[in-house]
């Protein structure tokens, strides 16, 4: 189990010198002595467009390192990790949607879906389609994911993440293309999950939030 994560005077290297920026400087973020993120929590992270969101979450799941500073969890620095460290952090304790989604088009929705649900064994079949009737695309179970629209793809990439245990939960602007409506059902999918495995929730946004209930903001 992870229960924190702490960024140690953190700063992506493309910001280097910039430290006395006002974009830096007011960061809640960028260069703070010890900024924690606890199991449970739920955060919604804020910035302008290239304010270094999607970086922050990718920091954090290891797939970038071009930072200086140090991340840690439960007091653990993650430069030391190796590879499998890192493969069972990302089995078992941290589940990442990236902006971008990584689906594979050609496939249909279950198969997107199974193709991590097989590794994980997280949900069954009927839980996967309930998932999708409560997002509205049950009827899309088996389209190529390709012909579904852009707000389709997310909340097929969402039910995705979720086929999975974890500790924290990192989602980049997961409702950038949903409508309040198809928001709140996110919302309310993501903390019913987030509560039953005690995890904490940190999602990303430039002005269109998950509309999580009793969600701290902070500035990035």
């Amino acid at each position: 189990m992870i229960k924190t994560i702490t960024l140690r005077s953190l700063l992506p290297l493309v910001f280097r010198g910039m430290e006395a920026s006002d974009s830096i400087r007011q960061s809640q973020v960028w260069l703070a002595p010890d900024l924690t993120f606890e199991r449970g929590c739920r955060l919604c992270i804020q910035a302008e467009s290239g304010g270094g969101k999607s970086s922050l979450l990718s920091f954090i799941y290891g797939n970038r390192d071009d930072y200086q500073g140090d991340i840690l969890f439960d007091q653990d620095n993650s430069r030391t990790f190796d590879v499998e460290r890192w493969c069972q952090l990302r089995t078992r304790h941290i589940a990442l949607l990236p902006q971008e989604m990584r689906m594979f088009p050609e496939l249909t929705v279950m198969q997107n879906l199974q193709l991590k649900n097989k590794l994980t064994h997280h949900k069954t079949q009927e839980e996967l389609l309930q998932l999708l009737d409560r997002l509205g695309i049950a009827d899309k179970v088996n389209q190529r994911l390709g012909l579904l629209s852009i707000g389709q793809q997310q909340r097929v990439a969402i039910i995705r993440t979720i086929c999975q245990p974890f500790d924290f939960i990192l989602l980049d602007e997961p409702v950038s293309h949903l409508d309040r409506n198809n928001n709140l059902i996110v919302s309310h999918i993501i903390d019913e999950e987030a509560t039953a495995q005690g995890a904490g929730v940190i999602t990303t946004s430039v002005g269109n939030p998950l509309l999580l209930e009793n969600a701290r903001f902070i500035a990035l």
